[in-house]
Order: C-alpha cells, then sequence, then structure tokens
C-alpha cells in the first residue's frame, strides 16, 4: 500500500531534489508543501501516513507546525525533521516535544530519510 508523504520544505530546489530521490520508491506518494501553512490546510481533507518537515520555514517554523498537528498524529505516523543545524540541544528540544525523527541536510539526507520511512533508522547511524 501506497505512503502519502507530505513534504514541508521551502526550498523548491532542495524540495524537487527530496521528492525525485524518494519517488524511485514507487510506493511512496509525495505532496510538496513550500510553508507549514500550506501544509495545514491541506490537512484538513488528507492526514498523511508521514510528514517531512523544514525545522526552518517562513512564517510558522516546523515545530510550530508539529505543535498545531501534535494531537491528531498516532503511532501509525511518522514525522520527521529536516534541518541544516546539527545541534544536539535543537534535537533534544524536538524529542522533549514529542518529534521521534531528525534527520540533518547533509550528503546522507536520502539515505536517512530512506533508512526511516523503511522501517531501517534502528540499523541506521542517524546521529553522527
Amino acid at each position: 500500500m501506497a505512503k502519502i508523504i507530505f513534504l514541508v520544505e521551502d526550498d523548491p530546489i532542495y524540495s524537487e531534489f527530496i521528492q525525485k530521490s524518494l519517488s524511485k520508491n514507487t510506493d511512496y506518494k509525495i505532496h510538496p508543501f513550500f510553508s507549514a501553512e500550506e501544509a495545514l490546510k491541506a490537512l484538513s481533507g488528507l492526514f498523511p501516513d508521514v510528514l517531512i518537515v523544514d525545522y526552518k520555514l517562513p512564517g510558522m517554523s516546523g515545530i510550530e507546525f508539529y505543535e498545531k498537528i501534535k494531537t491528531q498524529i498516532t503511532d501509525q505516523h511518522k514525522v520527521i525533521m529536516l534541518s541544516a543545524l546539527d545541534d544536539g540541544n535543537m534535537v533534544l528540544s524536538f524529542i522533549q516535544k514529542g518529534v521521534r525523527d531528525y534527520v540533518i541536510k547533509d550528503e546522507n539526507v536520502v539515505e536517512s530519510l530512506e533508512a526511516i520511512l523503511s522501517g531501517k533508522d534502528e540499523d541506521y547511524l542517524l546521529f553522527i
């Protein structure tokens, strides 16, 4: 069964890179959004299996977006926070708020995302 993925990333080039990379897996149906506000509107009609959310977005930040939708998230959903910053304190604050998955935008971003999406993140070193 296809996984519905909402990708919330304000950089159109980076968004397309992630989409193209993940779309190689035909089980993934990716819906791109360029702001948290845009994604929030779409959530009223469809709640995805996976949310990949950039932390630093214009307007509402990724973590503010997560806080707004947190009550709708069940164990069947995955929320993956993306960030260019490798900051242990920030990661800790995400975990304290309930975000279980965090990926740094580096050369391993696609492999990290695929590991989490396929459920193999336990075997994969996400924090270096």
